[in-house]
């Protein structure tokens, strides 16, 4: 029986989980270890602590709070300091996995670019591969993060210079 491309080994997908769950701030501010994909689903379910958004924007090194880095993680920055005055509160579903989204391609570049400063930049500047859009402008939609993940995938195993 062959393996697909596209099967992963558990070890690399925990270790892609860490690095997503490190982003937003490790076990104690999710409240608990994600193990799994389907203790990921069940974050996001619930809602990721408004303390993990804080924690992803708060430790970028290149992309500033602006309106491109609004559209990535599908929140307003006038919405994201009105969500300060009530820090027990969830992110939606929605807010949640655009976070999450958001964590897993930087963490992914992080992993092809070799540090996060140069994913971040990577995120900023316009790509070939991508007709000249920046990748970040491009993750505000599913279509767009999916034409973002594929042109990691690509660079990952070279098949753009």
């Amino acid at each position: 029986m062959a393996i697909t491309a596209k099967a992963r080994p558990l070890a690399a997908g925990s270790s892609e989980l860490q690095k997503i769950e490190a982003l937003l701030g490790g076990s104690r501010i999710l409240v608990r270890r994600l193990t799994s994909a389907l203790d990921a689903h069940e974050l996001l379910l619930h809602g990721l602590p408004a303390s993990a958004l804080d924690h992803l924007v708060g430790n970028l090194v290149v992309i500033g709070k602006n309106e491109t880095l609004e559209k990535a993680v599908g929140m307003s920055l006038r919405t994201w300091q009105r969500r300060k005055d009530t820090p027990s509160k969830p992110l939606s579903q929605e807010q949640s996995g655009r976070a999450w989204k958001f964590a897993e391609i930087l963490a992914k570049a992080t992993d092809i670019f070799g540090t996060q400063a140069e994913a971040e930049q990577w995120l900023e500047r316009p790509a070939v591969g991508l007709d000249q859009r920046r990748p970040i402008d491009l993750l505000g939609t599913p279509a767009g993060i999916e034409l973002v993940e594929d042109h990691l995938d690509r660079l990952e195993y070279g098949v753009y210079a």
